[in-house]
């Protein structure tokens, strides 16, 4: 076996995506059923920042030093397409991510424990983190599809 620091830190990438982007798939499967049943919004929607702040989030934190390494260790530039443009969208969706979804969550869940799941602003706020939960969704998947591909101009 010819276990390089490299290939480690690959392995340890791609666990790192199919923690942080699983437990991000699964949000709209939770959301879906709250919807279903509002009285166990609330419960929800905890159960849903505890897996962004605890797993999902530090994964995605993870992914960018390890990302970082491999590129060093691999002699890559980071000028190189794939590299470049996946640097770039990542930025977007930390960006999108602490300016649009978390305060839509921390929001949707205060008006949840508040009992006003059913009222006119939680609606807005759930739509709010369902629209930018969707923008979110699609730029991982490009990096994802960057970093598999890894397409040249």
């Amino acid at each position: 076996m010819n276990l390089t620091l490299y290939s480690f830190m690959k392995f340890l990438h791609v666990l790192l995506a199919v923690v942080a982007v699983g437990f991000n798939a699964s949000y709209g499967i939770w959301l879906a059923r709250a919807a279903k049943e509002p009285e166990h919004a609330a419960h929800v929607l905890q159960g849903i920042r505890i897996l962004d702040d605890r797993f999902a989030n530090p994964a995605y934190a993870l992914l960018l030093l390890l990302g970082l390494g491999m590129v060093l260790e691999s002699g890559i530039p980071f000028s190189t397409f794939w590299i470049a443009a996946s640097l770039v969208l990542y930025v977007v969706l930390v960006v999108l991510a602490v300016v649009g979804y978390s305060p839509a969550l921390r929001r949707q869940i205060a008006l949840a424990e508040a009992g006003l799941v059913g009222s006119d602003e939680y609606r807005q706020v759930a739509k709010r983190g369902g629209i930018t939960g969707g923008i979110l969704g699609a730029l991982v998947v490009i990096i994802i599809f960057f970093m598999v591909t890894k397409p040249t101009l």
